[in-house]
């Protein structure tokens, strides 16, 4: 009996410490969430510098692009702020568009961009056409819908004529301007001419 109690001591040591590490187990486990939440914080979480983002059209044209010196990716919003930033609509059977500003933000599955700071817009003169050019703070393009349009102070460039005005919209292929509320206008005599170019006015098709 006495050489068995060395070997059940042993057998009780063990158990206790079988015991013991599954009890902490347990203990540690239910304390402590293996896979606590994401924390949602607006934390960027990729960058870049010299970005470029090119969007093609079924037949694999280039229809779009949109670059600038540095980009952040916000997870939280699913969004892209970019800083010096240039977008180029090139859509086919419209004319192209050239967006520039300080910085933008692409959201909304790439389908808006709004542009802020030294806001610009740029069409360039075509055969049937003046060049058009619209100034704001802020300028939001809708690459989808070949859109541009804000609620803010624009001023707009269409030939040699001028308006100045709160809020506007231009469809690129429509190839309409509206100006919602408008407080100079500055029409030339060189776009009275008959031609699909009318000179920006509260609602034209420049």
């Amino acid at each position: 009996m006495k050489d068995r109690i060395p070997s059940i001591t042993a057998v009780l040591l063990l158990i206790l410490l079988v015991a013991g590490t599954w009890w902490a187990s347990d203990y540690t486990l239910r304390s402590i969430q293996i896979d606590p939440p994401r924390r949602i914080t607006h934390e960027r979480d990729s960058w870049s510098d010299s970005f470029v983002m090119v969007l093609t059209n079924p037949e694999g044209i280039a229809s779009d692009r949109l670059e600038g010196s540095s980009m952040n990716h916000f997870p939280d919003t699913d969004s892209y702020e970019i800083t010096d930033a240039r977008a180029v609509s090139q859509k086919p059977d419209t004319p192209i568009t050239v967006g520039t500003s300080d910085r933008a933000v692409l959201d909304q599955n790439g389908t808006r961009i709004v542009m802020t700071g030294h806001a610009h817009l740029h069409r360039p003169a075509g055969p049937d056409r003046n060049a058009l050019d619209v100034r704001s703070d802020q300028l939001t393009l809708k690459p989808d819908e070949d859109l541009v349009y804000t609620d803010k102070p624009a001023v707009v460039i269409n030939g040699h004529s001028t308006l100045r005005g709160t809020g506007m919209r231009y469809n690129n292929r429509s190839r309409q301007l509206i100006v919602y509320s408008s407080s100079d206008v500055k029409i030339s005599g060189e776009d009275r001419q008959p031609s699909q170019d009318t000179g920006p006015s509260p609602k034209a098709q420049p």
